[in-house]
């Protein structure tokens, strides 16, 4: 009580002291001693699913609504199509499915596809597919809810489609019978999972109140929460695919029917009557919502040594707040400059655009920026690339010397003008690595896996010499030494830095298309399919109505998302050396600590001074 009444008294009167630091920190030992933090009981995970559930999926009813609205569009949108053209099916299912389910019913077995001998194997296999799938549906509403459309629509459209070919044939009570079954739960699942996804891209899209870093807070934990409440639904939905709908054909009209009426009523019980009886019930509960409270720092201090976690969570606030001004810049010049070389070397490459990679996403890249060195052009476009980068360096690294300044196209173009040249030179030590280990790759394609690695060891030693170029006050010809004597002293940090962001990138990236994204040969769909594989899927299924090249049209939706996505890495790579050359800059030349030193002897141990709110 002494302590926290001194606290209180200091935190009055000694605003800047750092004797309330000291007495805070006793005050914490203290505290965290007497009261001890108790373990949760069972009841507390109870109430998550008897209170704080219901009333999340109450507040997200709009959007779990317009998802079922939506959904029931796309389902729709798919049987009148199959209306009208037949052998629609065959562009969403693929003509193996198509023929398979044809063959199985003039075998009289229709839903033979559901009969394996494996039935523990499947019921892992589906399982694991149906989470993924509805995690993913989810997942993709952070990008602005655009990635569960498409996703709401893809699953809708194709559910459409399969239903009115069955009816088509005659089976439709028969095929309805035998796969919603588990489709109660399955369909449900991702519906509602739709919902979480939206839920979660307003919070970002529509803050109210909030700032959007509250409200996608509160979204994201809202959303996640309904995720979370579906696993075990996507479970039992597994479990009556691989065990019950197994044996559809043995089981009598009547129980297929209470099963599926059974398997909606508890759907509709738990999403839709019980949340609204305990919104009912806990009226003061609705409105009630936790919201942690965000203090932006717009200022950042480049007189300082900072550690890897310091250097992330810097970089990604200065993208946070820079993005706006480096993204004008390259979508304004520098995506119609890719775009342009894109093409020309898809016109270059024509044949072996018409094709699907074993490494989608690796084979294009070589191709769009020339490492795959096939002919003299790929060299000369992966010149140009080393230029691109060069230009998206120099854009980041204006925005985080000016961050304090409003966009200006003049100053920008100054800026361009004095630095580019440097930085192209600065980043030619880093692009010559990269371009000698690819290079040896494309020779010896059985030492790749070992040139990753020694890529991995190299790239450090070059890592800070852009930023050095770009944002050195020194010559022209010091700051290369310099990139390189900070690039060699921040060797272990810039090594940590990689490992983290690549991480980081496989995290985020793996949902849209990363590194499991592969095939088994490019005839077979990817062995673990994401959203782009969706996308590109549904765009070749499109083009093979309008044109034989329909792999051009897949493989341009590949390479669209291929350039967003290094758009938006490159700058935070950039900005992560900025901050690493700022750190190194300090540790040798220590000008923060040399402002520190002018500043001795000015500050009075009565009174505050001037000095104290520098």
């Amino acid at each position: 009580m002494d302590i926290t009444d001194d606290l209180s008294y200091a935190q009055t009167f000694y605003k800047r002291r750092t004797v309330r630091v000291y007495l805070n920190q006793l005050a914490q030992r203290v505290y965290t001693g007497v009261h001890k933090q108790k373990g949760e009981p069972i009841k507390k995970f109870l109430t998550v699913w008897q209170t704080s559930l219901p009333l999340e999926i109450y507040r997200s009813r709009k959007n779990l609504l317009f998802a079922l609205i939506a959904f029931s569009v796309y389902a729709l949108i798919g049987v009148m199509t199959t209306y009208v053209d037949p052998e629609f099916p065959r562009v969403v299912m693929g003509d193996g499915y198509v023929d398979m389910t044809l063959e199985n019913i003039q075998q009289g077995n229709p839903l033979k596809v559901y009969e394996t001998e494996d039935q523990m194997a499947m019921f892992i296999q589906i399982t694991t597919n149906n989470l993924k799938v509805a995690f993913l549906t989810f997942f993709v509403g952070f990008f602005f809810t655009v990635g569960t459309h498409m996703l709401l629509f893809y699953n809708g459209v194709m559910l459409g489609a399969f239903q009115y070919f069955f009816h088509s044939k005659g089976l439709l009570i028969t095929s309805f019978l035998g796969i919603w079954i588990h489709g109660a739960f399955e369909i449900s699942a991702i519906v509602l999972a739709g919902g979480a996804g939206i839920t979660a891209g307003n919070g970002l899209l529509f803050p109210k109140s909030y700032t959007r870093l509250q409200s996608l807070q509160l979204s994201t934990k809202r959303g996640l929460k309904i995720m979370l409440s579906l696993v075990p639904f996507i479970i039992a939905a597994g479990y009556l695919e691989s065990y019950v709908t197994h044996n559809y054909q043995d089981l009598p009209t009547w129980s297929k029917w209470m099963l599926i009426l059974l398997s909606f009523a508890i759907i509709i019980f738990f999403y839709v009557l019980y949340p609204i009886y305990v919104a009912r019930k806990h009226p003061e509960l609705v409105d009630k919502e936790e919201v942690g409270h965000f203090h932006r720092r717009k200022d950042f201090n480049f007189e300082k040594i900072r550690h890897v976690g310091e250097i992330i969570a810097d970089s990604f606030r200065m993208y946070r707040m820079q993005f706006s001004k480096f993204a004008r810049i390259n979508l304004l010049i520098t995506f119609p400059i890719i775009f342009a070389v894109v093409y020309w070397q898809d016109m270059n490459h024509y044949d072996l655009q018409q094709m699907q990679y074993w490494y989608d996403w690796w084979s294009q890249l070589s191709f769009m920026m020339g490492f795959c060195f096939i002919n003299g052009q790929d060299y000369i476009v992966f010149g140009i690339w080393t230029l691109i980068m060069a230009f998206i360096f120099a854009s980041v690294f204006w925005c985080v010397g000016s961050y304090k300044e409003k966009f200006n196209w003049p100053s920008f173009f100054e800026y361009l003008g004095k630095r580019y040249f440097a930085i192209w030179l600065g980043s030619i030590a880093l692009g010559g690595s990269v371009f000698a280990l690819i290079w040896l790759g494309s020779q010896v394609r059985e030492l790749a896996w070992l040139l990753v690695l020694a890529f991995l060891f190299v790239f450090p030693l070059f890592y800070i010499g852009p930023a050095a170029s770009g944002l050195s006050a020194s010559a022209t010809g010091k700051r290369f030494s310099i990139g390189f004597k900070y690039s060699a002293k921040h060797y272990w940090k810039t090594f940590l830095l990689i490992l983290i962001f690549a991480a980081l990138t496989a995290l985020i990236l793996q949902p849209i298309a990363f590194i499991f994204s592969y095939h088994e040969t490019w005839t077979n769909e990817p062995l673990v399919r994401d959203l782009l594989d969706m996308v590109a899927d549904f765009a070749k299924r499109v083009a093979q109505i309008f044109t034989s090249d329909y792999m051009i049209w897949s493989n341009a939706v590949r390479q669209f998302v291929y350039v967003l996505v290094l758009l938006a890495l490159v700058p935070m790579v950039a900005i992560t050396m900025s901050f690493g050359f700022y750190s190194e800059r300090e540790r040798n030349e220590a000008t923060g600590l040399r402002r520190q030193f002018e500043k001795f002897g000015k500050r009075s141990r009565s009174q505050e001074t001037n000095t104290d709110f520098e």
